[in-house]
């Protein structure tokens, strides 16, 4: 069992920014990419960037590429999303997903409301 919790969420007003946190718990032994969907009001969960173990590899949605920065922590077990530059589009519900040996694990989301 591994348990995912989000922090840093809150109200920014465009062009803002604000830092997102995901410590993983538990069983963490060998946990692989990471990341992070979102889910904006009325709309499906969509994907918004992708770690790779080491950290070295990375991957943002187009939508968010350029503004949005992932990075990882493995001695912390920790991914971090470093929004800049937000707009209102980006006001959504931020998931923390990691997978490990085939299984994916979800945090609870955490709140982004962007004003303008």
């Amino acid at each position: 069992q591994v348990r995912l919790v989000e922090s840093g969420g809150g109200l920014v007003q465009a062009g803002g920014s604000l830092r997102l946190s995901c410590a993983a718990s538990g069983n963490t032994f060998r946990t692989y990419n990471m990341g992070w969907f979102r889910q904006r009001p009325g709309k499906e969960r969509e994907f918004v960037a992708t770690i790779s173990r080491g950290g070295t590899n990375t991957f943002h949605s187009y939508s968010v590429k350029g503004r949005f920065t992932i990075s990882r922590d493995n001695a912390k077990n920790t991914v971090s999303l470093q929004m800049n530059s937000l707009k209102p589009e980006d006001t959504a519900v931020y998931f923390c997903y990691t997978g490990r040996f085939g299984s994916v694990y979800w945090g609870q989301g955490t709140q982004v409301t962007v004003s303008s």
